[in-house]
């Protein structure tokens, strides 16, 4: 069901948001091992503070996940109600 409000009631796809998220978390992590022990620092520390964004994406969105269908809703639970616009 569409309310036209979508844009702005937009909900996120946690599960694909948590899978992209550990797989950059692999990944970063990879990457700061492997230049750290290669002796490349500068992309070491690069690596490392990917791994410090996915880290804390990564927990983000499974803060989202535990709370629930209200950010994680199933297909019998209505799209969120337009806000009011109150000037």
């Amino acid at each position: 069901m569409r309310t036209g409000s979508e844009p702005r009631t937009a909900r996120s796809a946690l599960r694909a948001r948590f899978w992209l998220s550990l797989w950059g978390l692999v990944w970063a992590l990879f990457g700061t091992a492997a230049f750290a022990i290669a002796g490349r620092t500068g992309w070491a520390i690069a690596c490392g503070v990917l791994l410090l964004i996915v880290t804390i994406d990564l927990t983000v969105v499974l803060r989202h996940i535990h709370q629930g269908p209200h950010y994680q809703p199933g297909p019998d639970i209505p799209p969120y109600r337009p806000p009011d616009e109150r000037s």
